[in-house]
């Protein structure tokens, strides 16, 4: 019921930063190639190509790795998302010259980005009016209801209801087409009253499954309210 898991994001950071656990560095890295996407958007909309986008985003990630680099982090501080965009940004204002010899392979592990996945990310709405830090926020949202999604996935699956919540994801979210309960209902082989209940349920389950993926991010359990009105507000603008 998507409970929340044993550690978070700024736990397996300070892992990394402080131990040599494998285990860790392991968590530290799916992170990073899970939340990369965000980065790459703001990266591409300060104006790089796709190309120079993802040797920067490389680039960054690469130093990120290095326990080095996280040695004055302090989750006291601020949130992860504020976190990363932070990092990246000083990054930015100074490492473009030495992107090349991280390519060049400096002896530096570097995450293996899908340009085209990013660049599909990256043109879910049109960002002419946004700025860079916008366009970030907008794809870490999008982050999170992803991951999200896929936690209510996997969950179904496990539960035997994984037939149902393909039928019913829909009604989670409002950029999707809605059949009528009915309809559902015939498909699924149960009343249109027990759709309507299963809708209810989902949608309650999938509002937990966002608090998980907020709870990841922050540092103080009562800051996952305001995150979460920030993440919907950032979805709707």
């Amino acid at each position: 019921m998507c409970a929340r898991v044993a550690t978070t994001q700024w736990s397996q950071i300070l892992a990394a930063r402080d131990g040599s656990d494998t285990e860790a560095r392991k968590a530290l890295e799916g992170l990073c190639q899970t939340y990369w996407q965000p980065l790459y958007a703001y990266v591409r909309h300060q104006g790089s190509n796709p190309d120079e986008a993802r040797d920067l985003t490389q680039g960054f990630f690469a130093e990120f790795l290095d326990k080095d680099f996280l040695s004055d982090v302090d989750p006291e501080k601020g949130r992860f998302r504020a976190f990363m965009l932070a990092s990246l940004r000083h990054f930015l204002s100074h490492e473009r010259d030495r992107v090349e010899a991280l390519k060049r392979g400096g002896g530096t592990t570097t995450l293996s980005l899908d340009v085209e996945a990013g660049e599909a990310g990256y043109a879910l709405r049109p960002t002419e009016a946004m700025t860079p830090v916008d366009v970030f926020e907008r794809r870490w949202a999008m982050t999170v209801l992803d991951r999200a999604m896929s936690r209510l996935q996997e969950e179904s699956a496990t539960s035997g209801i994984g037939d149902q919540f393909k039928e019913l994801k829909q009604y989670l979210t409002s950029a999707e087409p809605q059949e009528p309960y009915r309809e559902v209902g015939e498909t699924l082989g149960i009343s249109e009253g027990a759709v309507a209940t299963a809708v209810h349920r989902l949608r309650q389950r999938y509002a937990r499954c966002l608090r998980v993926e907020i709870a990841e991010t922050v540092v103080n359990p009562a800051e996952i309210d305001d995150e979460l009105r920030h993440m919907l507000a950032v979805v709707r603008s």
